[in-house]
């Protein structure tokens, strides 16, 4: 049995693909913690909504899905109940392995992921860090887990804060850009909505042949580039701006701001 502690935005994301991809409702429970919304979960799902001490006694599976400051207080209502055959999933952003460790019985295997928003929409990026108990099994089990909202990487748990900066919060940076992309076609006398659906569906089309084609975005970019032309004109904008530099240092920035999160 698979247990989401903690069903907010993200869990619930999760619990959903589980189910679309073949899960029994009978198989996960989840705890939430009002009461409005755990009847909201039963109601759209079909699964049993339990207290967290519940579930960490009932299910082989633990997947912790409450907001950092508050998996201190989620660990210790949980550890008498966790047993040692159990797996334990954090997706807590910044909170690294060691410290559920510490929290729990000796030698609970725990794999840390970071998952980004397009898990709503089966697309997510996520990214999994196996902890000193857990090993090739643990990892696999995630990535069933996580595969149907999505693609699932393996990175050394030194690189995870990285990962946040890079995928976790990298849906915001493609939001902005495509803001600022929108705000440049009205600037140039088109309506919003046409704006909008024009770079919504460049955005997309590009990352499609981003992913299908194999190809560096350097040679993909390059063959938009004639020479003389309009794409070059808007490129050497965007250098003498510095944009690549400001991409760099944000990314860097996001980074240490998740250093400084996870140390409280």
């Amino acid at each position: 049995m698979i247990a989401i502690l903690g069903a907010g935005k993200m869990g619930e994301a999760l619990l959903s693909g589980v189910l679309r991809a073949g899960r029994r409702p009978s198989e996960l429970v989840a705890t939430a913690r009002r009461e409005e919304r755990a009847a909201l979960l039963r109601e759209r799902y079909g699964i049993e909504t339990v207290s967290n001490a519940d579930a960490a006694a009932k299910a082989g599976t633990l997947v912790l899905a409450v907001k950092p400051q508050d998996m201190d207080a989620l660990l210790g209502e949980i550890c008498p109940h966790v047993g040692g055959d159990r797996l334990v999933i954090s997706m807590a952003a910044g909170i690294p392995t060691a410290f559920i460790e510490e929290r729990l019985p000796a030698g609970i295997p725990v794999v840390r992921v970071m998952s980004n928003t397009p898990v709503h929409v089966d697309e997510a990026m996520s990214v999994i860090s196996a902890g000193s108990h857990a090993g090739e099994e643990h990892l696999r089990l995630a990535e069933e887990l996580l595969s149907p909202v999505g693609k699932v990487l393996r990175i050394p748990e030194s690189l995870q804060d990285g990962a946040t900066a890079l995928s976790g919060s990298g849906p915001a940076y493609f939001y902005y850009l495509v803001e600022a992309m929108v705000d440049a076609g009205i600037l140039l006398g088109m309506p919003r909505a046409a704006a909008l659906e024009m770079v919504i569906q460049s955005a997309v089309g590009a990352a499609v042949m981003l992913r299908d084609s194999g190809e560096h975005p350097v040679l993909l970019r390059e063959a938009v580039t004639s020479p003389g032309g309009t794409t070059i004109s808007a490129i050497r904008e965007l250098e003498r701006h510095g944009v690549r530099a400001a991409v760099l240092e944000a990314i860097e920035a996001a980074r240490n701001r998740g250093r400084e999160l996870a140390g409280g």
